[in-house]
């Protein structure tokens, strides 16, 4: 889903060449079709299956955006002239990178392009994110991820982001707490930002999480009650993730 960061998050969906509006969907029934078609991201090619969310796997294999990088900063080596594409890598891997801390529910770090600020955060379902680090490279963002990853999660607890039941954290306290272990190393690169709170559109939280999948079910017809992160919310407890089916080609119906 692409998203734009206003009062609430605006969502709009790719559907074959166009981009539908979800935000006024929500509150509606809505009903989704799989025709039983994916494609590759990357290269078009009809596939049975994705790899990491929409590749076929040569692509996934050979791609520059699956890179293992991509996955894990530290092993970046794009600024040592190693990479799958170094044309790509001067874009993607050789601009200025953040080191960032959010909120899903639990507090999360991380690490992403300047130009993929707040887009990262909000595809994260974080209701809250601050910047605080500043690179050059992609290499050394994650060598200072991989510091704080000592002391914080990086990973999302996705059920409970979903769930909204959590209670709001002191935030002025963490930032604290984390800008101070910084400065013990990485004095040089950190920098000081407000937290960015983030609203979603939803109405109301699921009680119980049934994830759904177009593997399983070709059709699917249901109330929308919310958006978050790459998650539609259903009224029956139902939740589907968008980035999960990239490439799949369905059909909307309101």
């Amino acid at each position: 889903m692409k998203s734009l960061l206003a009062e609430k998050v605006q969502y709009q969906l790719p559907i074959d060449d166009n981009l539908v509006p979800l935000n006024q969907l929500v509150g509606e029934t809505i009903q989704f079709s799989f025709k039983g078609k994916i494609f590759c991201i990357k290269c078009n090619a009809p596939i049975k299956k994705t790899f990491a969310q929409g590749y076929c796997f040569p692509c996934f294999r050979d791609a520059p955006e699956t890179s293992e990088c991509i996955f894990r900063p530290e092993l970046c080596r794009a600024h040592e002239g190693e990479s799958r594409d170094m044309e790509w890598s001067k874009t993607h891997c050789l601009t200025k990178q953040h080191v960032y801390m959010s909120f899903t529910g639990n507090f999360k770090i991380g690490v992403t392009r300047s130009t993929q600020v707040p887009i990262r955060w909000i595809d994260q379902g974080a209701t809250a994110a601050v910047l605080l680090c500043e690179t050059p490279n992609r290499y050394l963002a994650g060598v200072i991820e991989v510091y704080l990853k000592e002391f914080y999660s990086d990973r999302t607890n996705w059920r409970k982001m979903l769930s909204g039941n959590f209670e709001q954290p002191n935030f002025s306290d963490i930032y604290s707490e984390v800008l101070e272990r910084l400065n013990k190393r990485f004095s040089d690169y950190t920098i000081k930002q407000d937290w960015t709170n983030i609203a979603y559109p939803i109405l109301s939280y699921p009680e119980k999480i049934k994830s759904i999948s177009f593997d399983k079910q070709n059709i699917f017809k249901d109330k929308l009650i919310g958006i978050k992160g790459q998650y539609l919310l259903f009224e029956n407890n139902h939740v589907l993730n968008i980035r999960k089916h990239t490439g799949y080609k369905v059909e909307l119906q309101a």
